[in-house]
């Protein structure tokens, strides 16, 4: 999940792993057209969405809590309906809206070497140094329901194997509209990387 554009807070962006996010599914398509060159796919699929980041921050907004400290992660169920156009017998291209419910949500993780005003920008000032860190979780504040668009790609290596990739991008905030805390939008940006088997 990233802002777009990067906000002045995130100064830095000194650590990125995306970790390995597994995605099952199928893709069911009709063809409209008689030629088979159009048509209209389902794809319905599971899937894990997570990533660490290390950044250095300014001004950021944040809440501190006393206990947990996990890496971001969830599961989601998403459902893609999307126009296909068949450009030869292995080649295949896609583009269409999705919709996502989202499962097992977790949004924490903790902030060290530096400092924190309480209230407002010139409040009362806790330091974090050295070993000292501080856990937050905004897990109960991320949205059950995302939606945004998906396009991408199949190319049929042989006559039952098939190598695809999908680009989604998210087009509503991670977060609740009531959470103020982090002040920047997050939009859920995913490539999908894969192989199916062509029935």
């Amino acid at each position: 999940s990233a802002p777009i554009p990067i906000p002045g807070e995130i100064r830095d962006i000194l650590h990125y792993g995306p970790g390995l996010n597994l995605s099952i599914g199928a893709s069911i398509t009709k063809w409209i057209s008689n030629d088979k060159k159009w048509g209209v796919s389902i794809m319905p699929r599971f899937d894990t969405k997570g990533m660490q980041t290390k950044a250095q921050t300014k001004n950021y907004g944040m809440a501190i809590i006393r206990d947990g400290n996990e890496v971001s992660g969830n599961w989601t169920f998403t459902l893609p309906i999307v126009a296909v156009y068949r450009i030869n017998s292995r080649w295949k291209v896609n583009a269409g809206p999705y919709v996502s419910a989202v499962f097992n949500k977790e949004f924490s993780g903790y902030v060290y070497d530096g400092y924190l005003r309480e209230g407002n920008p010139t409040g009362n000032k806790v330091v974090f140094e050295g070993d000292s860190q501080a856990p937050y979780d905004f897990s109960d504040e991320l949205r059950t329901f995302q939606w945004g668009l998906q396009a991408g790609a199949s190319w049929r290596a042989f006559n039952h194997l098939c190598v695809q990739a999908n680009l989604s991008w998210g087009l509503n905030d991670i977060f609740k509209s009531s959470f103020k805390t982090v002040t920047f939008p997050l939009y859920p940006i995913y490539l999908n990387l894969g192989f199916g088997y062509a029935f």
